[in-house]
């Protein structure tokens, strides 16, 4: 409760945390001791990867000149590493705590051509921990870490680094965090191809701003944050060829028996266009649960399916809780400006959660003060369990066109207000088993049906 009432102010700073030598020192000299402490001068550290051997050439690789400056401002208390101008040839690069990575203007961080170049190691990939190739720039069990700038990184695919989890390795991201407490990404660009961008994992207090991020082709998501806590995305232009945004946690018995749910997320000021799936993705890895979602003051400008999707499918589990939608810009879209379907987006997983468990339940979704233009549908939420009807859904004060209107099935608590859209072709709502205020002359419709809950195993799964 503590972390929740506190979420909005921890966001509003999104500001590393301090040095821990200098927080220490902070400590010492506001202490009760009867002989006030002298504050510990702690000097910044400042160090140039060009003295640590960096060419920048494009050419040459400058992988290990990087990590020796990182380490070496690491070991020395931190600091920040500074990358002047420049086209630095990279392999997988690790950030310590407390270290700064700061990208001068022209400053060019570009990923080495060679798969030899990626470590493989433990990574989370379509919702599963699997051996994969580790990010170009990432951390481990790090805190206080920022990359800004205002330079750019450009990826490269190696040609034999397979997308799918099923054939072999997954690709490298750009930008990678696993386990790690106080980010900052800041200020720079970004331009991939087939692959993420950005992926923190099972971190806390994560925040992305002032960021131009490109990608094209399937995976290309922007940002992924997967099993994250106190999550932080402002002022970001993204444009992508798969998800803008995709807020994971997981899926099958190993992310639901490990219960870490991607929780209080805010997005705001930020502009979107993906060119091959949704905006923003919410599931459809969720065996974790997504609770407590806030996305305000965002422009959609284009989704090759729907500007903010809500998804699951039976035998992942999980819950979606809290998640709250303002004063939003749509328009661009093939599919939908809004829509859930929690019984069967997303492939199976080789275990998913049985029986009752394995049904995504949802709770409190509110979308306010939205405006669409051109939408071919303003919001499907009909494939709901009916066994699992979502329990609270608001959508108020949405003003703009549309061709296809509101269709809802297996909610209770519904509330529809103020809903003003020219130029539809169906009814404004039509509905079934749906109770709540606002469903005034809605035309009945039949819920689409829904598969039995996944059947239990002859052995229960177990984490190995």
């Amino acid at each position: 409760m503590h972390n929740r009432r506190n979420f909005l102010k921890q966001a509003g700073a999104g500001i590393l945390a301090l040095p821990l030598l200098q927080r220490i020192a902070t400590a010492q000299s506001t202490s009760s001791h009867h002989t006030p402490l002298t504050p510990i001068q702690i000097p910044r550290l400042t160090l140039n990867v060009r003295d640590f051997g960096a060419l920048g050439d494009g050419k040459s690789k400058d992988t290990a000149a990087f990590q020796l400056a990182l380490d070496r401002c690491a070991v020395l208390g931190g600091g920040e590493v500074v990358v002047p101008a420049g086209n630095y040839v990279l392999g997988s690069t690790q950030l310590r705590s407390n270290t700064t990575l700061r990208m001068e203007k022209d400053a060019v961080l570009s990923g080495s051509p060679e798969e030899a170049d990626y470590p493989i190691t433990q990574i989370r990939w379509e919702g599963k921990w699997l051996p994969g190739h580790i990010g170009l720039l990432y951390a481990i069990d790090a805190q206080n870490v920022a990359i800004t700038g205002p330079g750019h990184i450009e990826g490269f695919t190696p040609p034999n680094v397979h997308r799918n989890s099923e054939i072999a390795q997954r690709r490298p991201v750009l930008i990678e965090f696993l386990r790690c407490r106080n980010i900052l990404l800041d200020g720079f660009s970004t331009h991939y191809y087939g692959m993420w961008s950005v992926h923190p994992t099972l971190c806390e207090d994560f925040t992305a701003r002032n960021l131009t991020i490109r990608s094209e082709h399937d995976n290309g998501d922007g940002i992924d944050a997967d099993s994250c806590r106190r999550v932080l995305i402002e002022h970001c232009d993204i444009a992508t060829g798969d998800d803008c945004i995709a807020l994971k946690s997981g899926r099958g018995s190993e992310a639901w028996m490990q219960a870490a749910p991607t929780e209080d997320v805010m997005i705001r000021n930020c502009t979107f266009n993906d060119s091959l799936f949704a905006c923003i993705g919410i599931g459809t890895e969720a065996s974790g649960s997504i609770r407590r979602v806030k996305i305000e003051h965002c422009t959609f400008t284009g989704a090759k399916s729907n500007a903010i999707y809500i998804k699951s499918r039976i035998g992942r589990g999980g819950s979606f809780e809290e998640i709250h939608a303002d004063n939003l810009e749509i328009k661009g879209m093939r599919g939908a400006a809004l829509r859930i379907n929690l019984t069967g987006v997303g492939k199976q997983d080789q275990n998913p959660v049985p029986g009752m468990d394995g049904i995504a339940t949802a709770r409190d979704l509110r979308f306010s003060n939205i405006r669409v233009e051109n939408a071919p549908v303003l919001f499907e939420a009909t494939h709901i369990h009916p066994d699992r009807p979502i329990d609270g859904l608001t959508l108020t004060h949405v003003t703009g066109t549309a061709e296809k209107g509101i269709s809802l099935a297996n909610i209770r608590n519904v509330e529809i207000g103020d809903v003003k859209v020219t130029g539809l072709t169906t009814p404004l709502l039509s509905l079934a088993s749906v109770t709540g205020k606002g469903l005034e002359g809605a035309t009945s419709i039949e819920a689409p049906t829904a598969d039995a809950p996944i059947p239990a195993p002859a052995e229960a799964y177990r984490l190995r």
